[in-house]
């Protein structure tokens, strides 16, 4: 019996040490497991925070090229009411004549939707038949969006 016994307790002891041994690798690679979480989550909120500051920039310059866009727009704007006047002023015959030699026929539509609708019915009267289909189609469009 006491054999059986010692053999019992033999097994038992290379079992434990078995076991601590399996035991002591098992929380090692726990541990390097939970450092390299630790690591995971704190490589996820540097780059949450930088996403964050990314979409914040994306934003402030969507803001700024609205802005920029709007001041292009507003300076075209004004640059046709100039053009426009300048028009007015010429004879009704030359700014025909100069209307039909424009390459761009929405220029052209542009600077005769900011004249004095009279004076520009007048230069209308010397434009070129095609010039003028071109213009008067893209007048229809501005006119039909509310575009000025």
């Amino acid at each position: 019996m006491r054999a059986i016994y010692a053999k019992f307790m033999l097994l038992s002891l290379a079992l434990s040490l078995f076991g601590d041994a399996q035991l002591r690798e098992i929380q090692k690679e726990l541990q390097k497991l939970q450092a390299l979480r630790q690591q995971l989550q704190a490589d996820i909120a540097k780059k949450e925070e930088l996403l964050a500051k990314i979409e914040e920039e994306k934003k402030s310059l969507q803001e700024l090229n609205a802005t920029i866009n709007e001041q292009i727009q507003r300076i075209q704007s004004d640059r046709f009411k100039k053009l426009a006047k300048d028009f007015e002023s010429m004879d009704p015959e030359y700014a025909g004549e100069k209307l039909s030699k424009m390459k761009d026929p929405e220029i052209a539509a542009y600077i005769l939707l900011n004249m004095n609708s009279r004076k520009a019915g007048e230069a209308l009267n010397y434009v070129d038949p095609e010039m003028l289909s071109r213009i008067t189609a893209i007048l229809t469009k501005l006119k039909r969006n509310g575009k000025k």
